[in-house]
């Protein structure tokens, strides 16, 4: 069996969380081809990405309370198993509106394994030492952004675009039987109430009501929304209008991931020592000065596909060292709800991702200012929350698990 505090566990919450990136950042380099092979404009095949996000939304407001009443185990298994059933669909879709269908319906079994997997580490580890042991899956989840793209542009360039959602498929159907002959229950106390549309709004309601958990929900929100005008936008803007090749782009694409493993990195060696709070503030600094470095690079003229990737890798340090804090700082407050206040999260921060997607998605044109304006709209927005937010964090996240 996986045992807690082990590099095994670890890994395969790691993995369960990096379904969702594999499935996205794999085809990245395909999307120009798909509107080119099945006859869809940029804003539809956009549109693959954008409801992804939107069924990501829908399935973690289920899963969390489901977890919470009968288990992680046989919920996440469940997930996996109609996951890796989702993504053959995508692999046969015939047409665009087909894709994307099977692309919601992928997204809305592949949020359990995300949520299910923060759940389980709320179930055995809490506060600086739940940040660190986020922040060590992010560090391996790192690892299949920058190479999905790279492998998904050779697969592009050799096999085609039904190729990249092949893998998924056998990642899901692994993972299922990883979890059911290896993983244990990690739930200690059942939710005593049943599962019902009134009884999940009563238990978000309570959620919201808590400071700490709002301002980490909100930091959690604005950091995943400039991520994700990055993932939507950034393969048209290199190849199309940066003339990047499929292959070129997921290597462009792997080196801006290099800074949100060095971010997770870098957590894992501060968080203990300066804390959730400290952290996130040292995160949310460099997502701000990622963002408005794009800016002024644009506005000076020196905008290009080095300088773009640059500067988004500013960003994705931030990422890297703040964002699974932020995460670990709004579950902390919730021992007993551990499955909920994921779910919440990843709701929330999914639904503006999808909303700020299909806005870039539809203002992309001749140049790269939709998307460098969103990720530094969203970076300083970070900052000052993060400032604004201080004592109402400090009052709600008890010392003792902040540090």
């Amino acid at each position: 069996m996986l045992r807690p505090n082990t590099l095994a566990l670890t890994a395969m919450l790691a993995f369960l969380t990096a379904l969702g990136p594999l499935a996205t950042d794999m085809y990245l380099p395909s999307l120009p081809a798909i509107g080119r092979l099945l006859g869809a404009s940029t804003a539809e095949v956009q549109l693959t990405l954008s409801v992804f996000l939107c069924g990501f939304a829908v399935g973690q407001i289920i899963y969390g309370p489901l977890s919470d009443r009968h288990g992680r185990k046989p919920v996440l298994i469940a997930t996996l198993v109609l996951f890796a059933a989702a993504s053959a669909v995508c692999a046969a879709a015939p047409t665009i509106e087909t894709l994307i269908a099977a692309r919601f319906l992928q997204a809305l079994a592949g949020s359990g394994p995300v949520v299910l997997a923060r759940s389980v580490v709320r179930d055995l580890y809490e506060g600086a030492r739940a940040g660190r042991e986020l922040s060590l899956m992010g560090m391996i989840l790192g690892v299949v952004p920058t190479a999905a793209p790279i492998l998904g542009g050779g697969v592009q360039a050799t096999l085609g675009w039904r190729a990249n959602f092949v893998l998924p498929v056998l990642a899901g159907l692994v993972l299922a039987l990883v979890v059911w002959r290896r993983l244990p229950e990690t739930l200690r106390q059942r939710a005593p109430e049943r599962i019902s549309p009134r009884a999940m709004l009563e238990i978000y309601a309570g959620l919201t009501r808590h400071g700490a958990f709002r301002a980490y929900l909100a930091l959690t929100t604005l950091t995943y929304a400039g991520l994700f005008a990055w993932i939507s936008a950034s393969s048209f803007v290199l190849q199309d209008l940066y003339g990047l090749s499929e292959f070129a782009f997921g290597i462009a694409f792997a080196l801006a991931c290099l800074g949100y493993v060095l971010g997770a990195l870098t957590a894992t060696r501060l968080i203990l020592r300066l804390g959730l709070d400290r952290t996130v503030g040292y995160g949310v600094t460099c997502l701000a000065g990622g963002g408005m470095l794009m800016v002024l690079t644009l506005a000076s003229g020196f905008g290009s596909a080095v300088t773009l990737v640059a500067t988004m890798t500013v960003y994705l340090f931030g990422v890297g060292l703040g964002f699974q804090a932020s995460i670990a700082g709004a579950l902390t407050p919730f021992p007993d709800r551990a499955g909920a206040a994921s779910s919440l999260v990843g709701f929330t921060q999914m639904t503006l991702a999808a909303l700020v997607g299909i806005a870039v998605g539809h203002a992309l044109g001749e140049s790269a200012w939709p998307l460098a304006a969103t990720v530094a709209l969203m970076g300083v927005s970070a900052l000052a929350v993060w400032a604004a937010t201080r004592k109402v964090r400090r009052a709600g996240v008890p010392e003792k698990a902040r540090t």
